[in-house]
């Protein structure tokens, strides 16, 4: 999978923080890795990481009228046990900003971007996440994963570390990834493959937290994931579309509560 587009994209901001790197938050952070592992309500299949972004390469805009405090708390109110933010600028119209604006919903947050430096890495000490994604595709050596998840976990935040197929799974726990996320998109072509997520997902070790991202927006979606190993499920363009999404982040999760 060829990334570089995502990776150039970053070139600027790299230089900007290479000028001035912000300083890092000294307030603690919610444990990302401990929510996840916690047992769900007994009505729920599995957890939810709830998404704010902006826009999206295959979508567009999706809902230029939700600002990421209020989406957080009505992720909270839906039942999230934790958010991902979009801090990508160039194609997805987000910013760290996001992070510090959604903190108020006070779920573990998830700094969601192409992040393959460690600068950005640093530059992520700065915000109130609780959690960075870091790609396979975007950085396939084991040696350098695991460099860029130790220094993140330094500060106390986790790495969620993002595959598509088998061979990215082997390089994420040569790494010593605890928290695998398979992404049913594909994100040259953005098409997506629910079927072979979840074939992934019978894989899972039981010392592992997996997280079911992309393709998901029915009840039966989540209740298929939990059946295939994941821990959790992470849902975007569904709720951001959503006319009320703590209601229907609630339908998700418990169909019968509507």
């Amino acid at each position: 999978m060829d990334l570089r587009r995502f990776t150039e994209a970053k070139q600027d901001e790299l230089r900007a923080l290479r000028k001035m790197m912000p300083a890092p938050l000294l307030s603690p952070r919610p444990d990302f890795l401990t929510a996840l592992r916690a047992s769900c309500p007994t009505d729920h299949p599995l957890h939810v990481i709830a998404e704010f972004k902006r826009s999206s390469p295959s979508e567009g805009s999706i809902n230029a009228g939700l600002l990421p405090e209020k989406a957080a708390q009505m992720y909270a109110a839906g039942g999230a046990t934790c958010m991902s933010v979009l801090t990508e600028r160039r194609y997805f119209s987000g910013g760290t900003e996001d992070l510090t604006a959604a903190q108020g919903g006070g779920l573990p947050l998830l700094r969601k971007d192409f992040i393959f430096d460690e600068i950005q890495v640093r530059e992520t000490y700065a915000t109130p996440a609780s959690a960075l994604l870091l790609i396979v595709a975007l950085t396939p050596d084991a040696g350098k994963l695991r460099a860029l998840r130790e220094l993140a976990e330094e500060q106390g935040i986790h790495a969620v570390v993002e595959v598509f197929n088998e061979k990215d799974l082997g390089l994420a726990r040569a790494a010593g990834a605890r928290i695998i996320q398979v992404n049913a998109r594909n994100l040259e072509t953005f098409a997506t493959d629910r079927s072979e997520c979840l074939r992934l997902g019978r894989l899972r070790d039981a010392s592992e937290v997996w997280i079911a991202a992309s393709a998901m927006s029915e009840h039966s979606h989540l209740q298929a994931a939990a059946e295939a190993g994941f821990d959790a499920a992470l849902i975007g363009t569904a709720l951001m579309r959503a006319g009320n999404p703590a209601s229907f982040l609630r339908q998700l999760l418990t169909p019968s509560s509507l």
